[in-house]
């Protein structure tokens, strides 16, 4: 014959692992509801992220390797007439040639951006860098203005 009290404390183990194996499937929906939207999430973000890349790349200035070293490509005015494609330092000097209110010296420029205008060399490639893609107008006095 069984013992009742084993029957009973079999019982008793019983219902606690019924209760246990609730708990444990109602924690196992949760982590597969989060675990669904964390693979949404993620699939937004890559989707996001590639977006942003192809805008950055769109809007990047290009570069190019010349004598073994990295340059930038700054894009002529016709190619790319949104300032967005140039370099951040050139978008700077745009933005001090209009801001000089009319004509403005190379050296001028050289001064706002903080270069050794004494030293004739520091100032040449300044002269090309704009005026030669079209995004400066080199007047016959040497100075510059912005083209509209």
């Amino acid at each position: 014959m069984v013992d009742p009290e084993v029957l009973e404390r079999i019982a008793a183990r019983r219902a606690e692992l019924d209760g246990l194996e609730e708990q444990l499937i109602k924690q196992l929906e949760q982590v597969r509801a989060e675990r669904d939207e964390l693979a949404v999430a993620e699939r937004v973000l890559v989707r996001m992220s590639e977006q942003f890349a192809g805008e950055r790349a769109a809007v990047a200035p290009a570069s190019a390797q010349v004598g073994g070293r990295a340059v930038l490509l700054v894009p002529h005015r016709g190619d790319s007439p949104d300032e967005t494609a140039l370099p951040g330092d050139y978008r700077r000097i745009l933005a001090i040639v209009r801001t000089a209110g009319g004509p403005v010296q190379v050296r001028a420029v050289g001064e706002e951006l903080g270069l050794q205008v004494e030293v004739r060399g520091k100032l040449e490639p300044l002269r090309a860098k704009l005026a030669d893609r079209g995004w400066l107008h080199k007047r016959p006095d040497g100075k510059f203005t912005a083209r509209l």
